[in-house]
């Protein structure tokens, strides 16, 4: 599916007009202006799947950040925007196949690791419960309470709870399973399952950051299916070599310049990876 089919940003001479009619003099930046040029970045068409690649400091990200405010997508963690950010905006424009659904928005590995330092100070805060709950099981279980008014009756449970469970069981009774049970990766993974739903459009920005591999693996697959069953469209900012392996995705390299379309096996980054595991074959027999 395809919610934005086309998006286009200032181009250098624009961007040129705008700063020189400024009267602006205080901001010692024009961020966004005067990045996406360097790469003649004028225009994005896309698919289903869309992947920006590019070393640091050649926009991709700037870029993902644009078009989602321009489209007014939802965002978990803050932006920091510029003064002139708004105007840069302006000068964008966005074509669309109709509305964007309401349920798209942009995902960026800050947001994914806020969650995961969320779910740190979750775990911390059980951890300390549940040292109180091993003394606790100790102190009703072999206390010689006895009920003398409907006042105690919640201790009474809990003196019988103790007496008819083993110590693990009287834990997990009282409290919710730790969430530490799962890795960094699977609760990286389950943060993008649970953003990504049926029928949105989806900006990723470095989506492997946090993750394994194998995690990445699980994750290439979890957008290709979200792209082929559910309705979903990305636009994705990487250079991991196995999300850019995603099935069917149109690739712009921006360390091109001009920025090109490419094929993920003839993006640079993958043939260093290609040529440095080829060099060393004979060790994997």
């Amino acid at each position: 599916m395809v919610y934005l089919e086309r998006f286009t940003f200032p181009d250098a001479d624009r961007e040129f007009d705008f700063i020189l009619g400024q009267k602006r003099t205080c901001y010692d930046t024009y961020y966004p202006f005067q990045i996406l040029p360097r790469h003649h970045l004028e225009e994005l068409n896309f698919e289903p799947v869309t992947i920006l690649y590019g070393g640091n400091g050649t926009g991709k990200s700037t870029a993902l950040n644009v078009i989602a405010g321009k489209l007014g997508l939802a965002r978990d963690s803050r932006f920091n925007q510029s003064a002139f950010f708004s105007d840069y905006l302006r000068l964008c424009t966005a074509r669309t196949a109709g509305q964007i659904p309401q349920n798209s928005r942009i995902v960026t590995s800050d947001d994914v690791f806020e969650y995961m330092q969320n779910i740190r100070a979750l775990n911390e805060g059980l951890d300390l419960r549940r040292e109180e709950l091993f003394e606790e099981y100790l102190d009703v279980k072999y206390s010689h309470f006895q009920m003398k008014s409907l006042e105690d009756y919640d201790h009474l449970k809990k003196v019988n709870l103790a007496r008819s469970k083993t110590q693990s069981k009287y834990i997990r009774h009282e409290m919710m399973d730790n969430v530490r049970e799962y890795s960094n990766g699977e609760n990286a993974l389950s943060y993008f399952a649970e953003r990504v739903t049926d029928n949105g459009l989806y900006l990723l920005d470095e989506p492997e950051n946090s993750l394994s591999a194998t995690r990445q693996l699980e994750l290439v697959r979890f957008i290709e299916d979200s792209a082929r069953f559910f309705g979903c469209q990305f636009i994705i900012a990487t250079h991991s070599p196995f999300v850019l392996s995603v099935k069917g995705a149109r690739i712009y390299d921006l360390d091109e310049d001009p920025v090109d379309l490419k094929r993920w096996t003839e993006l640079e980054n993958v043939r260093v990876y290609y040529e440095f595991f080829k060099k060393h074959e004979r060790e994997f027999r």
